[in-house]
């Protein structure tokens, strides 16, 4: 077994514990650019992972009863079909080696799509917290849970997008997917949205890997060391969730990304440094004054002194 790559699966699995990040931003680039693993191997065998991952939190969050099985149904109608020919797709496009620049590209395409879906899914999260108690306003308080409407073609082409974006990639079940959700579902809880999303993500990374054992090139080699390393690092990272910022974490992984993202596309060293040095500088001004704008402190860590 290679030792080396299940424990890059443990750091890999705390991170998505810590964040609810999908594995596939964070798995496949790291098959690719640190064990030279092909990109649609990468791609099919992280698949074939998140198949075998997914469905733990989703048995958690049916358990609470915070997952809306209407949006689900909508989603899941558009994506499964989708994810099962992204592997039609790349089987289509040729040889192998055209094939693989095709994924490494749309990967890192995908990859810098992720990372601003991060900073979209933090300012999203701001602005629910933000909104007035229902309880202080005039007029009924705005739905919850099952009582919110199902926007169903709106639902049905984010299930189509996301689920072809995820069959060619492995990106975007737990990334991009959850965006769109906070998006056309503003007033949907958070313990909601993330329930949702991942009981999507279910048949829809099922759908992908299947699609992939058929058509594309998973190495089980592979997608041993990334089992034993995923599963106790994602239950880990969710132990440790209530302890960590998880802001401070999300940071973070918008840089990861943003570099994994560059560096697929063939990006330079110097020109990558260049671009995470102005995302830094201009994501950290904007964040300040964005939360300026709602009235907080600039910084958490302004908030937390001004409250002892």
């Amino acid at each position: 077994m290679n030792y080396e790559m299940a424990i890059a699966a443990l750091g890999i699995g705390i991170v998505i514990g810590l964040t609810g990040m999908g594995g596939g931003a964070l798995m496949t680039p790291t098959l690719v650019l640190f064990f030279n693993v092909p990109p649609l191997t990468a791609v099919s065998s992280d698949l074939v992972v998140s198949a075998a991952t997914k469905p733990v939190g989703t048995v958690v969050h049916t358990r609470n009863g915070t997952v809306h099985w209407k949006i689900v149904l909508w989603l899941v109608i558009g994506s499964v079909p989708a994810a099962f020919s992204g592997a039609l797709v790349i089987s289509w496009l040729g040889p192998l080696a055209g094939v693989s620049e095709f994924v490494k590209t749309a990967l890192g395409i995908v990859l810098l799509i992720a990372a601003a879906g991060l900073v979209g899914r933090a300012y999203l999260t701001l602005r629910q917290n933000m909104r007035p108690d229902p309880s202080a306003v005039a007029g009924p308080p705005p739905a919850t849970g099952n009582d919110i409407a199902v926007r169903m073609l709106p639902t049905l082409a984010v299930g189509v997008i996301g689920g072809l974006v995820v069959g060619l990639t492995s990106v975007g079940s737990g990334s991009l997917v959850i965006i769109a959700l906070m998006a056309l579902y503003p007033f949907l809880s958070a313990n909601w949205l993330v329930g949702t999303d991942l009981a999507q993500a279910v048949p829809l990374v099922i759908a992908a890997a299947a699609g992939h054992l058929l058509f594309g090139d998973v190495d089980w080699s592979v997608v041993a060391p990334l089992l034993v390393g995923s599963i106790p690092g994602a239950y880990i990272g969710a132990r440790l969730s209530s302890r960590a910022s998880a802001g401070l974490v999300r940071r973070a992984l918008a840089l990861v990304l943003v570099t994994a993202g560059l560096k697929m596309l063939g990006v330079s060293n110097l020109w990558t440094l260049i671009g995470l040095g102005i995302a830094l500088v201009v994501g950290t001004v904007g964040w300040m004054v964005i939360r300026m704008r709602y009235g907080l402190k600039a910084t958490n860590w302004q908030d937390r002194r001004a409250a002892v």
